[in-house]
């Protein structure tokens, strides 16, 4: 993918707005950055969405800002004239796709069908939106059309929303998801831009899905650590299994270490539905990350430790 895209996946949820009034580009897309979403897809279904782009993109250099619903070469111009990194179409015209690759602009036309993901293939093009999602199938034709497109990722939207965007976001195929759920017409023209913020950090707990699943117990060698699965066992009728570096018992919640691992006391587990994008959050709100002990299998991050430690237990994210 491109550097574009790129940001667009490491972050994973994408606002998509409608803009009556352009004054109101900036507090917008101030208010979507302080709820942890620095990007906005502008759709060309209002006369502002032109000037809304080129303020945002002028009041904020490093916000990702695009154009969606684009259906012409002249709106495709348009936007980028204002400055759009990326355009989006709600499906594939071939005319106005070639138009804005050969402009060297990000373009996600829109697809449904295995034909038109195709020919968007045709072009080079690595990512797709996938739209509207849920009326079209959803995750589980999503799922089904990746097996035989390897190498393409989706960008769905249409039907998408905090009771869902979890499990879309948790599959690997996924560039990212979008949503006009966080910025609800009403709240924006009465300019509630406190609850469009409120809303947008809800979206981003929602995708990440954060959920603890274990607390781990450190022991200074593994005669202890039988010893206290043993009392675990004895005292609350707590089933254990031994493994090759540590006990789990009360279904997997105690993790029971057979030496002094990470922390003080112990770790403590947390699972997330996007371990590369919940990094990538967390090191946006000045958390860091052993990045150079993260754990990789088959190529994809499935667990990683942040540096900091709390009350004697460091944090142990892992993917879902």
């Amino acid at each position: 993918m491109n550097s574009i895209l790129n940001k667009i996946s490491a972050i994973g949820l994408m606002p998509v707005i409608a803009i009556e009034d352009a004054n109101d580009a900036v507090p917008l897309a101030k208010a979507l950055q302080e709820g942890g979403l620095p990007m906005a897809e502008v759709t060309f279904r209002t006369d502002a969405a032109e000037q809304a782009i080129r303020n945002m993109v002028t009041a904020f250099p490093d916000m990702i800002v695009g154009a969606g619903t684009v259906l012409t070469k002249e709106q495709a111009d348009r936007a980028i004239s204002a400055g759009a990194q990326f355009v989006v179409s709600p499906g594939l015209n071939p005319e106005v796709t070639k138009h804005i690759l050969q402009k060297g602009i990000c373009m996600v036309p829109g697809t449904a069908t295995p034909s038109e993901m195709e020919q968007a293939m045709d072009f080079g093009l690595e990512v797709v939106k996938f739209f509207p999602a849920e009326q079209n199938g959803g995750l589980a034709k999503l799922k089904a059309v990746s097996a035989v497109y390897e190498n393409l990722k989706f960008f769905p939207t249409g039907g998408i929303g905090a009771k869902n965007i979890g499990d879309y976001i948790a599959f690997d195929k996924i560039a990212a998801c979008g949503g006009s759920w966080m910025v609800p017409k009403d709240l924006l023209r009465e300019r509630r831009f406190e609850e469009i913020t409120a809303l947008v950090r809800e979206a981003v707990a929602a995708m990440l899905g954060f959920r603890f699943v274990h607390v781990g117990v450190n022991n200074p060698d593994e005669a202890a650590a039988l010893g206290f699965a043993q009392w675990i066992a004895a005292t609350f009728g707590f089933d254990y299994a031994v493994g090759n570096s540590s006990i789990f018992a009360a279904s997997d919640y105690f993790e029971i270490m057979k030496r002094m691992g990470r922390g003080t006391m112990g770790h403590i587990g947390v699972q997330t539905n996007s371990l590369s994008r919940a990094v990538h959050h967390l090191k946006a709100h000045g958390h860091v990350l052993d990045e150079e002990n993260a754990i990789f299998m088959d190529g994809k991050m499935i667990a990683i430790y942040l540096k900091e430690e709390k009350a004697g237990f460091a944090f142990h994210l892992v993917q879902k």
